[in-house]
């Protein structure tokens, strides 16, 4: 099977856009291209792929331009070079892929899994004096705050960060708290529950996480959001929860929740757009932010998966819409969806609801089964798809050479309490 790259070349090559259906020629292109206009214009984005339309904050790291030996490097030059680069490094070096990431850059990783698995997996390897993360910003920085402080992380393209991370920022959440604490108080109910706990997604800014860990929060995962969710309510009448929304409403409405008492929170709105009375009956208030990849999947892609294929088992991410949840057979995150598959003993055709790099993966990995992407346009993530490369080769000879390149370091200050944060979720186990 060819790589999402490759097939999205092959669909611009031949002027059918529409007809094969990527959601945008410019994928084609080098991340290069990009990181140079958005230095020309001065604005930050998200650059092609599921996050074109979302806005990037003027606080959106940036990448610096990329030497043109990188650019003009054919793929097998690139393979060459990054293959070489490593064995010279040998274990001075660990390369982390995150599920979502293009092949032609997982093919180097030395670990694959999601964002939380990862960030472990580079503690396995304590002799490696740089960690490279294939990922986007927050996983690197999640990385930095669990690893020693004589590693260094390395992100290969800093433009690569994440849209829905950055739909919660430190000052948006900090005057949501000043409002809740206003309206609420913060003296503990007769049973010593708080009147409220923040919890955020591991999808967050190391600040977020840091803010958590200040207020007798927690972080969670996609894996493990139920468990963390009884974790808060065990010592919170409710629940702050940033910042997706989806993955939160899905996850409360499973355990219980009724939706009315899950009112939205939208920042620079006075008690996010709601009245006093909705968030004093709230069990869980959501902030508004969403996953653009997930966000394309439908119920109607869901009715036609099952039309044209009867007997078809549908699993979607907890991040897709609450009413594609609902219509799938299950749900999961990655880990999830990847075990699944693996798991099944009679050939299956699986239509599967996120990015689409894994599915293409698993589809190749599983041959004697149907895998397919919910979503016919192929439309990656676009800050995954920010890594290329010419980025990893580029970041490794720089390791090579003695200089490291695109380190993130999260201030000691904040990562003391982030980790406090993700201490306490992995001490909520199910």
């Amino acid at each position: 099977m060819t790589s999402v790259a490759t097939a999205i070349s092959l669909v611009t090559r031949a002027e059918a856009e529409a007809a094969a259906g990527t959601c945008s020629a410019d994928l084609a292109k080098g991340p290069w291209e990009f990181d140079a206009a958005e230095a020309l214009r001065g604005m930050p984005a998200y650059g092609p792929g599921a996050s074109v339309a979302d806005r990037a904050p003027a606080s959106t790291p940036r990448q610096g331009q990329l030497p043109e030996e990188y650019k003009q490097a054919s793929d097998d030059e690139l393979h060459a070079r990054i293959t070489a680069a490593k064995e010279k490094l040998g274990d001075r070096v660990v390369v982390l892929g995150h599920f979502y990431q293009r092949d032609e850059v997982v093919e180097h990783a030395d670990f694959v899994g999601d964002s939380f698995q990862l960030a472990n997996a580079a503690l396995t390897r304590p002799e490696a004096e740089a960690i490279v993360f294939c990922g986007v910003h927050f996983m690197a920085e999640t990385a930095d705050i669990l690893s020693r402080r004589d590693q260094a992380v390395i992100l290969p393209n800093l433009a690569a960060g994440c849209s829905m991370a950055d739909m919660a920022d430190i000052d948006s959440v900090e005057q949501a708290w000043a409002q809740l604490e206003e309206l609420f108080g913060t003296e503990p109910d007769a049973e010593g529950r708080v009147p409220v706990i923040p919890v955020t997604y591991m999808n967050s800014s190391a600040a977020l996480k840091g803010f958590c860990g200040e207020h007798g929060g927690i972080v969670c995962t996609s894996s493990n959001a139920a468990t963390v969710l009884e974790w808060a309510f065990e010592r919170g009448q409710r629940v702050l929860f940033f910042p997706d929304q989806h993955l939160g409403r899905n996850t409360a409405k499973a355990m219980g929740v009724p939706l009315e008492q899950m009112p939205m929170w939208s920042p620079r709105k006075p008690l996010g757009g709601n009245d006093a009375a909705t968030l004093r009956d709230s069990r869980v208030i959501l902030w508004h932010g969403f996953c653009s990849v997930h966000k394309r999947f439908t119920v109607a892609q869901i009715e036609k998966a099952r039309t044209e294929y009867p007997g078809v088992r549908v699993i979607v991410h907890p991040e897709c819409p609450m009413e594609v949840v609902d219509a799938a057979d299950e749900h999961g995150s990655t880990d999830y969806i990847r075990k699944a598959i693996a798991a099944a003993t009679e050939p299956t055709v699986f239509a599967i609801g996120t990015e689409v790099n894994l599915v293409n993966r698993l589809a190749a990995e599983y041959p004697q089964h149907t895998v397919f992407c919910l979503d016919p346009v192929i439309c990656p993530c676009s800050t995954m798809y920010r890594i290329h490369p010419g980025y990893l080769a580029w970041v490794l000879e720089g390791l090579v050479d003695g200089e490291v390149r695109n380190r993130i370091e999260v201030p000691a200050d904040v990562a003391s309490t982030a980790r406090v944060a993700l201490e306490r979720m992995l001490a909520a186990r199910p």
